[in-house]
């Protein structure tokens, strides 16, 4: 949800090398070994040189045509949502594209692996070299940041790399690497200058004042090679040449060195640029115009100049902007700043409010929340956010103002009830309904609840809740009589009926549902807005849930191409349709589009709203089972079940269960087929009378039930389940289930050699799957279901139901339509090459395209060419097709 547009874009540069640096040719050849090994740990104090080393590094490496990313990390940076944030950011410089989602708040294992698995599987799929730099990673302080940082370690292809600086050593296991010889390591003990490198660096930067043979030795002891505070040294000896002679006499330890030579540096300078360094360390970052504003000098411009050409421990930092940025070295900058908080803590407060505005009115709105909070402004910080979610406040604003929250207190979140409606329902639309239902009750309990500006929109925000909660029935009471003022926020205006559409829906009032969109137009000058947008899938969502593929792949289409077009990718309305239009390309057979549809859009597997997220999951599985494998789908549904598990979430929970039972009967194992149908049954008898989406529970587990019973031969207790599944479906309005019913019910009278009944469910189930557009309900039944349409083939049918016969007996495949004769199965046999016919023989081990590629030793790219081979030749679409065509003609075992 656009969370990339508040990534401060100079963590990605490392700083910029001065003509004065010292190249650390020792260190440089010791990190020349980083292309063999898959981590490499830099450790050391503040001021070593790690940040240098690494840039220099980088150099290097990009000039053999490596590729390499940088991530610098800072205070800010220690909580998982905004550390995930920026990693995601520097590994899709290195081209490993990853989905935004929402912020991690509350991130489970099961996710962090589903993560980790992405950028495995996309750095792996890059045929290059890619190493990540992470600059100052002691920052980082989660345990679930350091959770996932593990096991990207431990995990990592081998053609990715990462180097870590840190101050301390990172709280990671790193004793596997060690022993396997795939950790090369820098410490405090190798960082320092040696001799020569002291000496270089000294004559360089010292060349007019001619230090003799000695005095860089003493100086060199005096320092223990610390880069940081043979800076301090040269500064000191720029501005003082007769220092020299006290240099001598010193003795002192380094960081007593360091801390004379720092004071001696400021009085040296002269007082007004001593006090502007000060005045500008407050900032993170500064340029010319910042340092101005804060500081009133008008000549800062100059000072900065200076600054920079006298190297006084100030670097230059890439930036988007013409004027140039600036930070100091973190040493320095926190000498500065506490010298400034001792000397006048008022002048800090003053700066810090200054700061604030100037990066308000740019609307650069972190940074600015951030000087007012340490001003101790926190109303304006309140106001900033406020202002940042006008009329206008839309979808695309959840994550920016997820992030500045959590920067305020909560009493002022509760003095401003329209900012309080704001975060409750941000938190409630982000998949953490625990703590929107926790301020909800203490803002009650407050009494802030009854402010006119609030008390009518608190209704929205419970139904959010309650939808989070899968919770369904309960929303329609909030909202049924709900009324939103004419000049309202779009997500009231718009998010009301669209939440009370779900409701309808979930309760089977599908012509509820519709009319209640209709009753609330969305203007025309509105309808690109994103929560337009998501309305208006909510109306595709009807249709889907109804069955009714061809309008919902009308109006989804049009929906999900304006969400990308005007939102982005990652927008929220068009994560929304993303989960609806992809189930709806899956069951149409457009496989390859709702693949390309799902990716890069992780976030809707794991924190979307309960009906996304299950679509989404159930939708992936069958995907996986198609162009991949049994094996690839179950491994993912397991993760899911296990998330579905920790998060509560029972009917995607359920639907899982049923989806990993109707996999395993596929394979032929109905032990692990009756664990997930008695799971199930547990699950359903839990939720007997629930009401809303959540009825489903007890449907879903009479279906994986009856494949059950009609696996191990027990057709009429199947139709005692299968009615079950059919009172459901047509209580509820549910026409793709209601066809998936009847198909089985017609294959458990043929089981029971009932062949007039069979038919009939058949033919029923014919023409309503025709009305629907139904293909993948019919074609996912398999060769049982094939056999029974191909006898059908010869019956008198309705002129349409016969032409729709015929085009799903084409997408079983060749020999589908009447009897399947050998030389047609010999025909299409010579057509396949003997790598095809190898493929096709391994794929149907349940091999993955990657095990197939190192079985066959050839590259996965061949692997996926020939299966588009495979499926033009067999007019199929999918690898699952292919494989049961193949066995069914003999070309395989």
């Amino acid at each position: 949800m656009h969370t990339d547009k508040l990534l401060v874009s100079t963590k990605f540069a490392p700083p910029r090398i001065g003509t004065q640096t010292i190249l650390r040719e020792r260190l440089l050849e010791d990190l020349r070994g980083m292309s063999q090994c898959r981590v490499g740990l830099v450790t050391g104090s503040p001021g070593f040189g790690k940040t240098t080393l690494l840039a220099q590094w980088r150099q290097v490496m990009m000039r053999s045509g490596a590729e390499v990313a940088w991530l610098s990390l800072s205070g800010d940076d220690k909580h998982v949502p905004i550390f995930f944030a920026y990693l995601r950011g520097a590994l899709q410089r290195l081209g490993i594209a990853l989905d935004s989602g929402v912020p991690l708040e509350g991130a489970q294992p099961e996710f962090i692996d589903q993560v980790v698995a992405a950028i495995v599987e996309g750095a792996a799929a890059i045929n290059k070299e890619l190493f990540l730099v992470i600059d100052d990673y002691q920052h980082v302080t989660d345990p679930r940041s350091h959770q996932l940082m593990q096991k990207l370690l431990d995990h990592s292809p081998e053609n990715l790399h990462f180097v870590i600086s840190s101050r301390v050593g990172p709280p990671l296991s790193f004793s596997r690497l060690r022993l396997s010889g795939q950790l090369l390591e820098l410490d405090c003990a190798t960082l320092p200058f040696d001799l020569a490198e002291s000496r270089a660096f000294l004559e360089q930067s010292l060349a007019a004042l001619k230090l003799s043979p000695e005095e860089l030795h003493q100086i060199h002891e005096l320092t223990s090679g610390w880069p940081a505070t043979l800076q301090l040294v040269i500064i000191l000896l720029r501005s003082d040449p007769d220092s020299r002679g006290a240099l001598r006499e010193m003795g002192w330890r380094s960081d007593d060195l360091q801390s004379y030579l720092a004071e001696d540096v400021m009085v040296h300078l002269p007082p007004e640029l001593a006090q502007f360094m000060e005045s500008v360390s407050i900032c993170r970052r500064f340029n010319a115009s910042l340092a101005q504003a804060i500081t009133g000098v008008s000549s800062a411009q100059a000072m900065l100049k200076r600054l920079d050409e006298e190297n006084l421990l100030i670097f230059r930092v890439e930036a988007d902007d013409r004027q140039p940025w600036y930070r100091f070295h973190a040493l320095f900058g926190d000498f500065l700043a506490t010298r400034l908080a001792r000397r006048d803590s008022a002048a800090q407060t003053e700066l810090h409010n200054r700061a604030a505005r100037w990066f308000a009115e740019r609307k650069l709105l972190a940074e600015a929340v951030r000087h007012a909070t340490l001003a101790g402004d926190l109303d304006f910080a309140a106001q900033l956010i406020e202002r940042a979610a006008p009329a206008t406040w839309s979808l695309s604003q959840l994550s920016p103002l997820l992030r500045l929250l959590d920067r305020l207190p909560q009493q002022i979140l509760f003095s401003r009830p329209r900012l309080f409606f704001l975060g409750c329902l941000a938190y409630a639309l982000t998949a953490r309904p625990a703590k929107a239902e926790v301020w909800l009750e203490q803002f009650h309990r407050s009494g802030a609840a009854q402010h006119a500006d609030v008390a009518y929109r608190l209704p929205l925000v419970q139904a959010a809740i309650e939808l989070q909660r899968d919770r369904t029935e309960p929303i329609i009471g909030l909202l049924k009589n709900f009324q939103a003022l004419p000049d309202d926020y779009t997500v009231t205006r718009f998010g009301a009926p669209a939440l009370l559409t779900i409701a309808y829906l979930a309760a089977g009032r599908i012509e509820e549902a519709l009319l209640c969109l209709d009753e609330n137009p969305i203007p025309e000058a509105e309808r690109n807005g994103e929560m337009a947008l998501v309305a208006e899938g909510a109306r595709t969502l009807c249709y889907l849930q109804a069955g009714q593929m061809r309008e919902a792949e009308r109006i989804g289409t049009a929906q999900l191409a304006c969400a990308v077009a005007v939102h982005g990718h990652r927008a929220a309305s068009a994560y929304l349709g993303a989960a609806t239009l992809a189930e709806v390309y899956r069951e149409v057979d457009r496989t390859d589009e709702a693949r390309e549809i799902l990716a890069n859009r992780n976030g809707l597997l794991q924190w979307a709203m309960p009906d996304t997220m299950l679509r989404a999951t159930i939708c992936r599985a069958r995907l996986d089972l198609l162009q991949d494998s049994a094996a690839v789908a179950m491994a993912f549904l397991d993760r899911q079940e296990r998330h579905f598990r920790t998060i509560n979430q029972d009917r995607a929970l359920a639907h899982c269960l049923a989806e990993q039972a109707h996999i395993a009967l596929l394979v032929n194992d109905k032990t692990y087929a009756a664990d997930r149908v008695a799971k199930l049954q547990a699950l359903a008898e839990k939720h007997r009378e629930s009401p809303g989406f959540q009825a489903d529970i007890p449907a879903i587990s009479a279906l994986a039930h009856a494949r059950l019973l009609l696996a191990t031969n027990y057709p009429g207790r199947a139709l005692e389940n299968l009615a079950i599944l059919s009172a459901y479906a047509r209580k509820f309005s549910r026409g793709q289930l209601l066809v998936t019913g009847q198909l089985l019910e017609a294959c458990a009278n043929a089981d029971l050699l009932q062949p007039e009944q069979a038919q009939a469910h058949l033919l029923e189930a014919l023409s309503q799957g025709r009305r629907l557009g139904l293909v993948r309900t019919f074609l996912d039944e398999g060769e049982v279901l094939r056999k029974m349409l191909s006898a059908l083939a010869s019956k008198p049918l309705a002129s349409e139901d016969k032409a729709y016969l015929g085009k799903l007996l084409e997408r079983f495949g060749p020999g589908s339509v009447g009897r399947t004769s050998e030389s047609s199965a010999n025909g299409v046999s010579s057509t396949l090459t003997p790598r095809e016919l190898a493929i096709l023989e391994l794929i149907s081990q349940a091999m993955a395209n990657k095990r197939v590629a190192l079985t066959l030793n050839i590259s996965l790219e061949t692997v996926k060419w020939n299966l588009k081979n495979i499926y033009a030749k067999l007019g199929v679409s999918s690898r699952y097709d292919a494989v049961s065509w193949a066995r069914k003609n003999g070309l395989i075992e």
